[in-house]
């Protein structure tokens, strides 16, 4: 099954890009390719201008402390684990510790750097980081893979609160929605949200399925359109119903 993510606030959707950057950097960096590490820090570049919005930080603090707030209530509930309360609420100290510890803005260490910045600059222009333009990155390029490795992770290094806070956000609130089996008649599903106020909307689709779901909301209604893949022109798959998962998070 793929699941589709449609974040309801701008504040998740610049947590769910943060998440895809991290992913994006591991599995570039886990290579011992040139080409590979080279895509790794295009990554990072981009990771530190969507974590560069001034009120990323306060944001990530607020939204764990409400959390620790409630779930330290749930100290004591017969329905809870203690021992895995306990994992998460310390879990979120410590990225808040980590958050409140970070100077200026995340991803300063990067801009202080006139080496990167000037290959940040000539990335931004198409075959602009050829050897004969950078050669100091060239060389760098040529050195050991696990040198290179080791760079990397040490760029990465003050990105580590920010990630944790956001894997902790994103992993309650995914947590906090229970998946319902719907299903759609003629290619469309629209449903009112009434009360419920979701931040984030998932669909899961099977991946056998030829189509992707097109997905448009407010705080009132929900329209989802699933349309075909690979068509010429974009059409609704009304050919076939379609049962799926749909889920409502919110913190």
């Amino acid at each position: 099954m793929i699941h589709y993510e449609y974040p309801l606030s701008e504040r998740i959707r610049t947590l769910l890009r943060l998440e895809d950057l991290f992913d994006r950097f591991d599995a570039f960096a886990a290579s011992a390719e040139p080409h590979a590490h080279h895509a790794a820090l295009l990554t990072l570049f981009e990771l530190a201008e969507v974590a560069a919005r001034a009120d990323l930080k306060s944001d990530l603090l607020q939204e764990l402390d409400r959390q620790k707030a409630v779930l330290v209530a749930l100290r004591g509930n017969p329905n809870v684990q203690d021992e895995t309360l306990e994992q998460v609420l310390a879990a979120i100290e410590t990225a808040h510790h980590g958050i409140y510890q970070l100077p200026g803005r995340v991803g300063q260490h990067l801009r202080d750097d006139e080496w990167l910045m000037a290959i940040k600059q000539r990335a931004a222009i198409p075959g602009g980081m050829c050897e004969f333009d950078l050669p100091s990155y060239h060389y760098w390029l040529h050195r050991g893979a696990e040198a290179r490795a080791h760079q990397l992770q040490h760029w990465l290094g003050p990105f580590t609160p920010i990630r944790d806070a956001v894997a902790i956000v994103l992993g309650l609130l995914r947590d906090s929605g229970r998946p319902e089996l719907q299903h759609a008649a003629l290619g469309s599903y629209q449903r009112m949200l009434e009360s419920r106020n979701p931040q984030l909307i998932r669909v899961g689709l099977d991946d056998g399925l030829p189509c992707v779901p097109e997905i448009s909301a407010n705080k009132y209604v929900l329209n989802i359109r699933f349309v075909q893949v690979g068509a010429a022109a974009i059409r609704s798959c009304t050919d076939r119903a379609l049962d799926f998962e749909l889920t409502f998070c919110t913190l």
